[in-house]
C-alpha cells in the first residue's frame, strides 16, 4: 500500500539519500518543505541549485570555490610556504574558526582507504606534489583524522615528501578540554602523552 502520494514519496526518498537522515528525518523534511509558502521554498530549491552551478573546487587548494582561486590562495597576507592538508572542505572551516593558522590548505577529498577501495590516486595527493614541487613550500601540516586512514594518508603523504626536503608534521592530538582522563581510551591517552608541550 502505497501511504505517501508520489512526489511527496520522491520528496521523502531524496533526503533519505543525504548522509545521516533515515527515514523520520526524511519524513519531517519533507513535510517541513511542503508546509513552507511557495517562496521560502523555491529560494531553498534555487539555493541548491546556485550551488551546484556557481562552486567548483579551487584550482590551487582544491578547497570549494565560487571563483578559479579561493580567498585564503589568493590572500597574500597568508604564508603560502605553510601547507595544511585536510581530508574535507569541513576541516577548513573548522581550522580557520581556531584564528590561529596563518598559512593555506590542500584538501585531498577523502582518504586512503583500501577497505573502500580508495586509493593514492583516488584522492588529490597528485595536486599537493605539484605545488610542493614549485619549490615554495617550507612545511606541510598533516591535519587528517586520528583514525586508521586518516594515519595512512598521513605516513603515505609524509612518505612522498621526503625527497623534497620539506618538513613534515602532524597535528597533535590528545585528550580534548574539558574531557576527563576516565573516559579516554588508551590511544588517545599514549597521544596526548607523547604530543605533551613545556608549560
Amino acid at each position: 500500500m502505497d501511504y505517501y502520494v508520489s512526489p511527496l514519496q520522491n520528496l521523502i526518498d531524496e533526503f533519505r539519500k543525504l548522509p545521516g537522515i533515515g527515514s523520520k528525518t526524511a519524513q519531517r523534511l519533507a513535510y517541513h518543505i511542503l508546509n513552507l509558502p511557495e517562496g521560502k521554498a523555491l529560494r531553498f530549491s534555487e539555493a541548491i541549485v546556485e550551488a551546484k552551478k556557481r562552486i567548483t573546487y579551487c584550482k590551487v587548494c582544491q578547497n570549494f570555490s565560487d571563483s578559479e582561486v579561493c580567498s585564503v590562495c589568493a590572500n597574500s597576507a597568508r604564508d603560502h610556504s605553510l601547507i595544511c592538508v585536510v581530508e574535507n572542505p569541513r576541516d577548513v572551516i573548522q581550522m580557520e574558526k581556531t584564528n590561529e593558522f596563518k598559512g593555506v590548505y590542500h584538501v585531498l577529498h577523502g582518504a586512503i582507504s583500501p577497505m573502500d577501495n580508495i586509493g593514492p590516486e583516488d584522492i588529490r595527493i597528485k595536486e599537493l606534489m605539484t605545488r610542493v614541487s614549485e619549490g615554495e613550500v617550507k612545511e606541510v601540516i598533516m591535519a587528517t583524522n586520528p583514525n586508521l586512514e586518516g594515519e595512512t594518508t598521513a605516513m603515505y603523504i609524509s612518505k612522498l615528501l621526503k625527497p623534497f626536503g620539506i618538513k613534515t608534521t602532524r597535528i597533535a592530538h590528545g585528550v580534548p578540554v574539558g574531557g576527563e582522563l576516565e573516559y579516554a581510551d588508551e590511544v588517545t591517552l599514549a597521544r596526548a602523552i607523547l604530543g605533551r608541550v613545556e608549560l
